[in-house]
């Protein structure tokens, strides 16, 4: 749903003093926020997300390309806009426990993670980075997976600094199919 933009403060009933701000609203986070879909536990059975996206059509996983060892897609919690996460499908949690072939294909599917999202959206740079444990940020700890992050200079504004909310200009369906469609052939 488009927020409606105006000049004019639009009166909400309920939200104490009136004020001259405009509201981004945001309610798909609040699933993230509440951890909706996060794992049970650390076993493959336990609800992992990354485990259970491969069996859906790429659509509905938001995947972006599937390979033997490792596959890509979208973050459904997106940093920015073509925010990819590339992951195995053995549910591991170290980057220590890959294969060597799961290790090198996750190199590989990087690398054409970065040619696809250059063709796709023309990135500037590019964060990409694994978190291994909770403590380290991971959000599914569980189940390792790399972040690949389109940036471009100047996408650091006053909405996620000031107003703590990431605008994106496209939907996660369109976005996947650009980087899918972007995507290089296997070498």
């Amino acid at each position: 749903m488009l927020a409606r933009m105006s000049s004019e403060p639009e009166q909400q009933i309920g939200v104490g003093t009136p004020d001259a701000f405009q509201r981004l609203w945001t309610p798909h986070r609040m699933a993230y926020l509440q951890g909706e879909g996060k794992p049970t536990g650390p076993g493959a059975g336990d609800g992992c997300p990354f485990c259970v996206i491969p069996g859906k059509s790429d659509e509905d996983g938001l995947i972006t390309a599937r390979g033997e060892k490792v596959y890509a897609a979208l973050n459904l919690y997106p940093y920015n806009g073509g925010h990819l996460l590339i992951m195995p499908y053995r549910h591991v949690a170290d980057y220590t426990g890959l294969t060597g072939p799961e290790t090198a294909e996750l190199a590989a599917f990087t690398k054409q993670a970065m040619t696809a999202l250059r063709t796709a959206s023309a990135p500037h740079g590019f964060n990409i980075g694994l978190n291994q444990g909770t403590a380290a940020g991971a959000g599914i700890a569980a189940h390792l997976h790399q972040h690949v992050v389109p940036r471009w200079g100047g996408d650091a504004n006053f909405m996620p600094i000031v107003g703590h909310t990431k605008v994106l200009p496209q939907l996660l369906a369109e976005t996947r199919r650009l980087i899918a469609d972007a995507w290089p052939a296997q070498d």
